[in-house]
């Protein structure tokens, strides 16, 4: 008889990402969100913020012997960060800079393998909002989607209608980049 394989725990507190894993037939054995700084080091690029703080969670939470998967988004407009939205105030800044440009969203995902040795990835998404009428955003904003949200709103809810164009992928922008993921998982030998 063969030993068991190893469990995969989710290193996050999204139920975003869960939904996400659930759509292509993972349901993960247990979720441990990680709770690290989330700050910017001085100088930082949008894009090495989003592979050091999906890497960070992973190890802060990865048992010996399972697969832990995890992950971070980050929105950049240029090298410019922008924050997961904690206030309106920050929220509306986020969509009045976005307004009528183009923005990157950064996908991060690590893995820390049974043995806990880790494999990354990182994906880019282009998305570019139309421009915004100040009452769209009042509208938006009082929806509340943006609560918490990379660059202060949620793709798969009422922003949706804000986006003229997308290149890349859709499920990074939403949390997880599910064909790397995949790809990252089945290269490890986590098999579903």
């Amino acid at each position: 008889m063969s030993d068991p394989q190893p469990r995969l725990i989710l290193a996050s507190a999204s139920p975003r990402r869960v939904d996400l894993l659930a759509q292509i037939g993972i349901a993960p054995a247990a979720i441990v969100p990680a709770d690290v700084d989330e700050t910017p080091l001085k100088e930082e690029k949008p894009r090495e913020l989003a592979t050091r703080l999906a890497l960070t969670k992973g190890r802060a939470v990865a048992p010996t012997g399972d697969f832990t998967l995890s992950a971070d988004t980050v929105v950049g407009v240029g090298r410019r960060i922008l924050p997961k939205a904690e206030t309106e105030a920050e929220a509306r800044r986020c969509l009045e800079l976005m307004s009528g440009r183009r923005h990157r969203v950064y996908g991060g995902v690590a893995l820390i393998k049974p043995d806990g040795s880790a494999l990354q990835r990182l994906v880019v998404t282009d998305v570019r909002f139309k421009r915004l009428e100040a009452s769209e955003i009042t509208a938006y904003l009082a929806s509340g989607e943006w609560q918490g949200k990379a660059g202060g709103y949620a793709i798969q809810g009422r922003a949706a209608m804000f986006v003229a164009w997308i290149g890349g992928s859709y499920s990074n922008i939403v949390g997880l980049p599910l064909h790397e993921t995949a790809g990252l998982l089945r290269g490890a030998g986590y098999r579903w």
